[in-house]
């Protein structure tokens, strides 16, 4: 069974960071376009970040500058580095992997940003 597990998400004051990890398995890590999407009350999910098999990467224009998407292939793994934090942040962050028409959620981890 495939899973895919964020972690790293917390409460944190504006202009703080975080790292989320997203760990996956029973796939084939290196062949799956890796994305973060998060999801605000109220509001539609969100792509945030995301990054191929490439290593080409793409982010929303909102956070541009702030957040940095990588990879691990070795260890199976995204994270998503979140600097200078801003209250808009808040929500729930989801990782996606992605390979043609398979899709794979994780449970996701909520970030609080507040003062």
């Amino acid at each position: 069974q495939v899973q895919v597990v964020e972690s790293g998400g917390g409460l944190v004051q504006p202009g703080g960071s975080l790292r989320l990890s997203c760990r996956t398995s029973r796939i084939i890590f290196r062949d799956y376009t890796m994305g973060w999407y998060r999801q605000a009350p109220g509001k539609q999910r969100e792509l945030v970040a995301q990054i191929s098999s490439g290593q080409n990467t793409n982010y929303a224009d909102s956070v541009k500058g702030r957040f940095t998407i990588s990879r691990d292939n070795g260890k199976n793994t995204v994270y998503l580095q979140m600097n200078t934090l801003e209250l808009g942040d808040t929500a729930v962050y989801y990782c996606l992997a992605r390979w043609g028409q398979l899709r794979y959620w994780g449970q996701g981890t909520q970030v609080t940003v507040s003062s």
